[in-house]
């Protein structure tokens, strides 16, 4: 049996975590979703620690859309013993906006105005209650894939009308008041065991809310600027109050300063925490040995 396994759907993101692990002398395997079944009786878990890093957006590259059958699957191993880490009840929370939103409420968070539906007589009627312009999210996104804006009610009913309303997983949709954020940034608090690991602020231009094709958006979102951020210490505490409760090992967690009202607005509870791309000339480090840490601390704890 190995020391670890990776649960992993994306083809490319996770060399760096790879390369790390192979630094440390990990014995780990790589489960990746595409092509993998299960006994749901017999078999055994392919080590005593699992680290889940399936992503939301992952259907946009892969065959099919991963998310579900990853649940079941790490649901049958913890329930034969293995520790998994950001586990079934932490995917639960990471596939639906919809949840995301109802535990900042009930953490007494700050969040955008929201409506959740599941038709579009419903939608028509959210989109009186929360004014425009708005944004109409799919409730399992990803890279902010499935979000549109609309500045008026005929747009959004001729999109409705033409069946250009973002696609739906689970038929869920949000419909969201759009919140200007002050400075144009978003901030994305990683947190790691249930502690600060860093922030950054990241350019959130109004365009990629816009009508556009799902590739063009991704496209824009991967080139936007990121830089190193100092939350203030009180969001800090919220985002690791936030990832404790959502019962995510590894997670960023996404807000924004209303700039209305200087009111921090919560917005997305991310499982999938990426590490920025050019670690070493943004943070001065690199987050993947920290994690590779908390890692080995597991895996000691479990005996391996």
């Amino acid at each position: 049996m190995h020391q670890l396994a990776i649960v992993y759907d994306h083809p490319r993101w996770f060399q760096p975590m790879f390369a790390a692990l192979e630094r440390a002398g990990i014995d780990y395997v790589a489960v990746h979703t595409d092509g993998h079944g299960f006994d749901p009786i017999g078999g055994q878990p392919p080590a005593p620690v699992i680290f889940n890093r399936v992503a939301m957006g992952g259907y946009r590259v892969g065959r099919g859309h991963p998310v579900f059958y990853a649940m079941a699957l790490l649901d049958h191993w913890a329930g034969q013993g293995a520790l998994v880490l950001n586990g079934t009840n932490a995917m639960a929370i990471d596939a639906s906006k919809a949840r995301q939103l109802a535990l900042i409420n009930r953490l007494g968070l700050g969040a955008p105005a929201t409506r959740v539906v599941h038709d579009v007589p419903a939608l028509m009627a959210a989109a009186r209650t929360v004014g425009f312009p708005l944004v109409v999210k799919a409730d399992i996104g990803g890279s902010s894939s499935g979000i549109l804006r609309f500045d008026c009610v005929e747009d959004l009913a001729d999109a409705a009308n033409a069946g250009r309303l973002p696609q739906t997983a689970n038929g869920v949709w949000l419909c969201q008041a759009l919140v200007r954020p002050r400075g144009g940034l978003v901030t994305r608090i990683e947190v790691l065991g249930g502690r600060y690991l860093y922030g950054l602020d990241v350019a959130a231009a109004d365009d990629a809310l816009a009508i556009d094709s799902p590739d063009a958006r991704v496209q824009r979102l991967a080139t936007r600027r990121r830089m190193r951020a100092e939350p203030p210490p009180a969001l800090i505490s919220a985002a690791e109050m936030l990832a404790r409760e959502a019962g995510m090992e590894a997670c960023g967690i996404e807000y924004m300063i209303d700039d209305r009202c200087g009111t921090a607005r919560f917005h997305d509870i991310n499982g999938l925490s990426m590490f920025v791309d050019n670690p070493m000339d943004v943070l001065g480090w690199d987050p993947h040995d920290r994690l590779v840490e908390r890692l080995w601390h597991h895996i000691r704890r479990m005996g391996g």
